[in-house]
């Protein structure tokens, strides 16, 4: 008794938020569950399981590494090859007793699904304590998408849409941990109140999701359904994941605990992120952010900013866009509790204490864009997220009356479904269209068509990398080269003449197909009616002969009474025979005026 008025005294003084998922956390101990959990103490000991995608490369490589050099961590790095992870994690000296390699092929729903099964196996009853969703293609140098095995623009699958998925096959995992973070690594690009998000070309923006709506496949290359566009795509996954991170923070922070939060690490101008772009750009462009931008960040750096985020107590707010202020701003130990400046944020240096949290675009915060974007991607992705309620009293009483009020609510609801005037729930639908504007279309058909005539003499040709890796292949329609004015004036001249020489061509054919059907016509009734003469004069020979042995008869009964009649009634039965072959002759003529007729209609 004493045990029940101390638990209930605890859950009243204690944050409702973290009493209510204490009691939604709480089970019945059973003998397998607790055979589970200590299986999963024996593998992982006291460390926390860390889930990182990308981890053969760039930022999540420097990122694991600094996770297992805490020894607090036991890191699983989902790769797509893992031959190249076993080489870098041997290179870089992982501690293989506290990492685990585990294939994972982004652009794959399946993969992503298979993944996730593999490490629930390995897990056994051990809770992911942190998901960072790192791993990222860039591709801004084709003038068409490559596809990804299920038919969606690859930087969208791999950066976002699988990502989005992960996340849902892992939530509740997520929420039985502790100290629960899910980490979506942004970027500046995909924020445009800055100068790197607003100020450079093109802009990140999702517009009415038309693309999105319509399921963003194969031949759909763009969530806003217009022209393929590779660095918009890029920039636009990162404007999704944003969003996305602030909408699972709004849905399920208070009643999971988990801490939903994006960063933006800084420029990592050397990263193989830009391996598909050209060779002097590789070269030039880390020069250009560390001497002109000031914006450039190493690997090594932008690693210990993510690890920060996964591992620093302060990181545990939920709802943030963490950032760092580089270069000038050393020194600013209080940078996280007077919110830091927003200029020049992510530059090199500043340290650990230089974090803040940063501002976001009016883009990253549309709650009508974020819900469309949820929604739509949910559908794609085929995800299931569990209901978003608002933590609730675990007292059994509000169970037991909220039971019986839900019940007595749905028949009122019944009741006023009922079809009758002013009932209108259900019908509303929403008309969605796109257009471009008249500036698009214009600067596009002159400027923009001679910038993309002069971009293959002064950038040369694309890595192969570039150009390779499509499990799809593009749908395009046939590009023609355009004529001068007045030129296309002539040749649509000489289109129309040539069109009605054909014309007069098909119409000649046709003439002469009408004219062999009619002589066809023509040698069918001449047959048929030569057929019915023949059997017309046949009959008629036949009637002759009769008319002879008739009068024959006649003669040899002349000598009498009977005679005389038996010749009159051979001679009436003679004329009816020779009108049964007018009879026939008549009607071979109007089978000749049928059959001329039908010739002239033909």
């Amino acid at each position: 008794m004493a045990r029940l008025i101390a638990l209930c005294a605890l859950l009243l003084l204690a944050p409702t938020a973290s009493a209510f998922k204490f009691m939604k956390n709480w089970k019945v101990p059973t003998i397998q569950g607790e055979i589970a959990r200590k299986a999963a103490r024996e593998k992982f000991g006291s460390k926390k399981l860390v889930v990182i995608t990308g981890t053969s490369s760039g930022l999540g490589r420097k990122t694991a590494a600094a996770l297992l050099r805490t020894g607090k961590y036991h890191v699983v790095g989902a790769v797509r090859d893992l031959d190249k992870m076993e080489l870098v994690a041997e290179m870089d000296g992982f501690d293989m007793s506290s990492f685990t390699p585990m294939f994972c092929e982004l652009n794959s729903f399946e993969s992503v699904r298979s993944f996730v099964d593999d490490l629930k196996e390995f897990k056994a009853a051990k809770p992911v304590d942190r998901l960072i969703c790192n791993a990222a293609v860039y591709q801004p140098s084709l003038p068409y998408a490559k596809w990804s095995v299920d038919g969606h623009e690859q930087q969208m699958q791999i950066n976002f849409l699988s990502h989005f998925l992960m996340t849902s096959l892992l939530l509740d995992d997520l929420a039985q941990a502790d100290d629960p973070r899910c980490i979506y690594v942004g970027s500046v690009t995909g924020n445009d109140n800055t100068v790197g998000g607003g100020g450079v070309y093109p802009i990140a923006d999702l517009k009415e999701l038309d693309g999105l709506k319509l399921g963003a496949k194969n031949p759909i290359s763009m969530f806003d359904g217009y022209n393929f566009d590779g660095a918009k795509a890029y920039k636009d996954s990162k404007l999704c994941l944003m969003m996305t991170s602030n909408l699972l923070h709004d849905k399920y922070h208070k009643q999971t605990g988990i801490a939903f939060s994006s960063i933006y690490p800084g420029c990592i101008a050397e990263s193989p992120l830009f391996r598909e772009k050209r060779e002097w750009f590789r070269k030039y462009f880390p020069i250009f952010m560390k001497y002109i931008t000031g914006g450039f960040v190493g690997e090594e750096e932008a690693g210990m900013r993510l690890f920060q985020v996964a591992h620093d107590p302060r990181c545990s707010k939920s709802g943030v866009y963490w950032s760092w202020n580089g270069g000038p701003r050393e020194g600013r130990a209080d940078a996280l509790e007077t919110d830091g400046a927003i200029l020049g944020g992510g530059g090199a240096g500043g340290g650990w204490d230089s974090i803040y949290e940063n501002d976001q675009s009016d883009k990253v915060l549309n709650k009508e864009t974020q819900s469309d974007l949820w929604k739509y991607s949910t559908i794609i992705t085929s995800a299931e997220w569990p209901p978003a309620n608002q933590p609730k009293s675990p007292c059994p009483t509000l169970k037991v009356i909220g039971a019986i009020t839900a019940a007595n609510n749905a028949k009122e609801d019944a009741k006023r479904m009922k079809p009758q005037p002013g009932m209108v729930g259900g019908m509303s639908h929403k008309v969605l269209s796109g257009s471009a504007s008249f500036t698009d279309v214009v600067v596009g058909g002159t400027v923009g068509k001679a910038a993309k005539g002069m971009q293959g003499l002064l950038l040369g040709k694309l890595p192969d990398e570039a150009v390779g890796g499509s499990f799809q292949e593009e749908v395009r329609a046939e590009q023609q080269p355009r004529t001068p004015g007045r030129a296309r004036r002539v040749l649509r001249r000489l289109a129309f003449w040539k069109c009605a020489k054909h014309a007069e061509e098909a119409a000649e054919a046709d003439a002469a197909v009408a004219e062999a059907a009619v002589a066809a016509a023509e040698a069918a009734v001449m047959a048929e009616a030569a057929v019915m003469t023949e059997a017309a004069h046949a009959e008629t020979a036949d009637v002759n002969m009769q008319h002879d042995d008739h009068a024959v008869v006649i003669i040899n009964g002349a000598n009498g009474i009977s005679g005389v009649n038996g010749a009159a009634h051979a001679n009436d039965h003679a004329h009816a025979e020779v009108d049964t072959a007018a009879e026939i002759e008549a009607r071979i003529h109007e089978a000749l005026a049928t059959g001329a007729a039908k010739t002239t209609n033909a």
